[in-house]
């Protein structure tokens, strides 16, 4: 990867995180792996399910979120690699 390709992912990665929700399916995500769009949903409470797709999205295309498809059901983890470089402090809880 070049520099500038890795800042870019650095600042993709930290304005994501600057979301109060996003920040918080980080931090449940950091403590349990393979979870669905609802059972996140039952955690948060007050985000919906399409508001919670979007924040979703958000997190799998700057790298800190990897995705495993089962059936017609998508389960989400955290992305150590990506976190442990360019946000290690998510791993510090």
């Amino acid at each position: 990867m070049q520099s500038n390709t890795i800042d870019e992912q650095a600042v993709k990665i930290h304005k994501a995180l600057g979301e109060q929700t996003r920040y918080k399916i980080i931090q449940i995500l950091s403590g349990e792996s393979n979870l669905c769009p609802a059972d996140l949903e039952n955690r948060l409470v007050t985000v919906a399910l399409s508001t919670l797709s979007h924040h979703l999205k958000q997190l799998s295309d700057c790298g800190l979120l990897t995705s495993q498809k089962k059936g017609t059901y998508i389960y989400y983890s955290l992305n150590t690699e990506t976190v442990q470089r360019f946000a290690p402090y998510l791993l510090d809880r």
